[in-house]
């Protein structure tokens, strides 16, 4: 790793500690053992490709492959990814510095003329180094002039050159550049393993700090090293060179873990006033209330891992708190439950971001999770009418223990339990029953007190008696649109639209070049609208028949050609020069008029010449 400059001038944490070398690489084990087993094979590629979050490590292992590849000592002179001696020419294309080592960054070289320039220069050989190296950082901002213009040179380079890319954005990079180049992705470095870097770091930096302050450090660096260690290097300049998880909670505007976890504990059991007064406390003391949510978030998240796999409590990063009470409700706690819950919180989060009074959109929020806590699922609702009771054992459908709630919050279980079972034996008798899609959390019931109003002299139609939506085919859907007058969906159906397959509630199609993007989804919506049925649409790359409209030019042309070839149409051509067939039209009679004479079919002609 770096040591301070000579100047004595400050370098942040995240330049003093790049790595070096590959062992220095922290959570990217796979990369360095297929680059490890390929420089011993002597199979060293042309060309790389580096994808992974911002911070996770791109640019410096594309420094160290270079360095690897350039590797030169008394005794080594070949490449090599056991760089534990500083080699000839280690320090300066470490520093960026190297004249065979040329770094690109293409957010400001995007064009042609740039890479011709790159072109025109890999027929030299280096100047000193075994490889000429290219390392293009953000290869993606290319342009795709520059990108057709390195192609051949790509797929062909001098043995003497090879090429580093570095992208955030793998999807951007045209998959012919792709398939000329090993990928490796970067993967985000846990956080157990973030935890020991910055351990590392603060007992080389003489620095005191908390484990529980690194271990917020790390999630808040989400997989970055840069990430982390610039935040690292905030706390102790926040600290004044003391790290602990109040300076970092203060700094970062967290809330505390412990706190968190009692308002999780007051959510599922539902007590609402408990729940407000503490989600004040917490924001009376720096916490924001978004951040407040998805810790909310994270820990149920976390929650429903332990559940299943229970080893998770071994990560480094998790306090103590986490780990126990974590634990306690993975084994009380439904699955509906929690699922329920998360739903609900990611719609909400999204929502508090976006309003201008966050506080108050949290608060509603947080009551609606309290609230739906301890509502039974619409399937535990009839069940209790079945049996002719409530929910036994006065237990929540979240499966905490609730006895008894405080005078603020929604009331006891057993209460609650009756009031829905209660709602819903009307729902079932033929009221209104609504589903708040809230995160697709809680299921609403219409109160028990409101009455049903029926208009005399009629009767709701049952189910068996309402006419059933048929959809075979595009034609159907195009016909159905005509009559529920949504002529705009009608017409990007006709033209953009090819039928691949269709089953049960199951459509799946081919769009043209032009088709909107939104067109799949927008006909799920409508279909969804017009038959009261949930349709799957999914788009294929390629397949399908012919568009409606193609299948009605090609049978307007199969007219045309039919009626061209009939002798008294022919005669009429011949008698008007310049006559065209514009249209061919057949008529039927009307099923009530039996009697009537079936006409011949009609011809639209024009005369474009002839004005007799």
């Amino acid at each position: 790793m770096d040591n301070q400059p000579a100047d004595g001038a400050y370098r942040v944490l995240a330049r003093k500690y790049r790595p070096q070398n590959f062992d220095d690489l922290y959570g990217q084990e796979p990369m360095v053992r297929t680059l490890t087993n390929a420089f011993e094979a002597g199979r060293i590629a042309q060309a790389w490709m580096l994808t992974g979050v911002r911070g996770v490590g791109k640019t410096t292992t594309a420094r160290i492959l270079a360095r690897g590849l350039n590797y030169k000592t008394a005794t080594i002179d070949q490449p090599s990814v056991n760089l534990t001696e500083l080699g000839e020419h280690c320090q300066a294309i470490m520093e960026g510095r190297h004249v065979d080592v040329i770094e690109m960054d293409a957010a400001s070289h995007t064009g042609i003329d740039d890479i011709r320039e790159i072109i025109e220069q890999v027929r030299y050989r280096p100047v000193s180094a075994r490889y000429k190296v290219y390392i293009i950082d953000e290869v993606h901002m290319l342009s795709n002039q520059a990108f057709n213009g390195l192609l051949k040179t790509l797929e062909e380079p001098p043995p003497h050159v090879k090429f580093i890319f570095a992208t955030t954005e793998i999807r951007k990079v045209p998959i012919t550049v792709l398939s000329r180049c090993q990928r490796f992705d970067l993967r985000r470095i846990e956080s157990g393993t973030l935890t020991s870097l910055l351990q590392k770091i603060t007992g080389l930096e003489n620095v005191q700090a908390d484990d529980a302050a690194l271990a917020m450090i790390a999630r808040a660096g989400e997989g970055s090293a840069r990430d982390s260690l610039s935040i690292l290097d905030q706390a102790i300049a926040h600290g004044n060179g003391m790290v602990d998880k109040q300076t970092v909670r203060e700094m970062l505007g967290l809330a505390d873990r412990a706190r968190i976890i009692d308002l999780f504990e007051m959510l599922m059991r539902g007590d609402i006033a408990g729940v407000l007064k503490e989600f004040r406390a917490q924001y009376d003391v720096g916490a924001d209330p978004s951040v407040v949510l998805s810790d909310l978030a994270d820990f149920n998240h976390l929650v429903t891992r332990l559940r299943f796999t229970p080893e998770v409590a071994q990560d480094m990063s998790l306090s103590e708190d986490e780990r126990i009470r974590g634990a306690e409700f993975s084994k009380t706690l439904s699955i509906r439950a929690l699922s329920r819950c998360w739903q609900m919180l990611l719609k909400g989060i999204a929502e508090v971001e976006a309003s201008s009074r966050p506080v108050q959109a949290a608060e509603m929020l947080l009551i609606r999770l309290a609230h739906s806590a301890d509502l039974p699922t619409l399937d535990e609702a009839l069940k209790a009418i079945a049996s002719g009771h409530g929910r036994p054992g006065g237990q929540t459908s979240g499966g905490v223990n609730a006895p008894s709630a405080p005078q603020g919050g929604n009331g006891g279980s057993s209460g609650a339990s009756a009031h829905m079972a209660h709602a819903a034996a009307d729902a079932v008798s033929g009221q209104v029953m609504q589903r708040q899609n809230n995160g697709g959390a809680a299921l609403r019931l219409a109160e028990s007190h409101i009455q049903p109003v029926v208009q005399p002299n009629t009767a709701p139609k049952t189910a068996s008696e309402q006419p059933a939506v048929q959809i075979r085919d595009l034609n159907d859907i195009v016909n159905l649109a005509g009559t529920k007058r949504d002529l705009q969906f009608k017409v990007l159906v006709k033209n953009f639209v090819r039928l691949v397959s269709i089953g049960q509630n199951r459509i799946e199609i081919a769009l043209t070049e032009h088709a909107p993007k939104t067109l799949a989804t927008d006909m799920a919506q409508r279909l969804l609208e017009w038959t009261s049925e949930r349709w799957m649409v999914s788009v294929a790359r390629d397949g399908g028949g012919h568009t409606v409209a193609e299948v009605e030019t090609a049978r307007r042309e199969e007219l045309v050609t039919d009626a061209r070839a009939d002798p008294d149409v022919a005669a009429i051509l011949a008698k008007f020069p310049g006559a065209k067939i514009i249209d061919v039209r057949i008529t039927t009679p009307d099923d009530g008029d039996l009697d009537m004479e079936m006409p011949e079919a009609g011809i639209d002609a024009v005369d474009a010449d002839d004005d007799d």
